[in-house]
């Protein structure tokens, strides 16, 4: 929704400030600069992006305005989990919960986390590093094996991101050129007159003007947001690999949890009293 907002405010302020100063609104409407700047980043994302990205980027749009973002109650979620998990595993041992770990999907004890079972890439994350930790590593290097799997996510993650900025910092050059273009539609009106070469002037530097409005004012912001997202998402994976390490350094599972809890940011990170709370809950069903 703020997208949208800021998009709004953008435009309006622009060509509400353009209006104010005696601008003409009907002079800015030049369709062959639309056609040569857009296709001309298109077709650059296209070049230079993988499949697999234009896909990832293209299923990136929902989170633009909010869709599918990690909250405070999936944290909550996903601690009283761990928690659970972990107090399973101290009472009854690693066996009780191998089942659980080999087919999640079948699992009755991760039916009661939904929320968490949707993330599909934070289920693998945790229980392919569950059944690490069951076949016996130590700790230390459980946790360097992690902090390479994040690395290597939050790399392949980042990279919609980076190619919607590589596009926006295009966008002033692929301006220039259709003003450029415009110029030299313009050396063929010099016999026309001052009124046709000064409209055929103003269409050329209506290129100029979209190239950079579009870099600063769209797409660039929205590359920005993307990356910001994947470092907010990719949270909850280290909020999973500090609990599995703090628990496999034989902390209780209340403190392994309450160390995964320490690492969140403070819109999403539950209260201590919250979270008891949430735990609460869950072994009440």
């Amino acid at each position: 929704m703020l997208v949208i907002v800021g998009a709004l405010v953008v435009t309006f302020s622009i060509l509400g400030g353009y209006v104010m100063h005696h601008g003409n609104l009907a002079v800015l409407y030049q369709p062959t600069e639309f056609i040569i700047i857009g296709g001309a980043a298109i077709g650059s994302l296209v070049i230079g992006t993988p499949v697999k990205v234009i896909k990832e980027i293209l299923k990136s749009i929902p989170k633009l305005f909010g869709a599918g973002s990690v909250n405070k109650k999936t944290y909550m979620e996903l601690l009283a989990m761990l928690y659970n998990l972990f107090s399973r595993i101290r009472k009854e041992g690693v066996l009780a919960v191998e089942a659980d770990i080999e087919d999640p999907e079948k699992s009755k004890f991760f039916a009661d986390y939904p929320t968490i079972m949707k993330n599909h890439h934070a289920m693998e994350f945790l229980v392919d590093n569950l059944r690490v930790f069951v076949i016996g590593i130590d700790p230390m290097e459980l946790e360097e094996m992690m902090d390479l799997e994040i690395e290597t996510h939050h790399e392949e993650a980042g990279k919609a991101a980076s190619s919607i900025t590589g596009v926006g910092d295009a966008l002033p050059g692929f301006g220039i050129v259709a003003a450029v273009l415009g110029v030299v539609v313009t050396m063929g009106k010099m016999s026309e007159g001052p009124e046709a070469i000064g409209a055929s002037v103003a269409a050329a530097l209506i290129g100029t003007f979209l190239g950079i409005l579009l870099a600063y004012g769209y797409v660039g912001p929205i590359g920005s947001l993307l990356a910001a997202k994947v470092e907010i998402e990719s949270k909850i994976f280290e909020t999973i690999k500090v609990a599995i390490v703090s628990f496999a350094k034989d902390l209780p599972p209340q403190m392994a949890v309450e160390s995964a809890r320490r690492v969140l940011f403070s819109d999403v990170k539950p209260s201590f009293k919250e979270l008891e709370e949430s735990v609460r809950k869950k072994k009440k069903k």
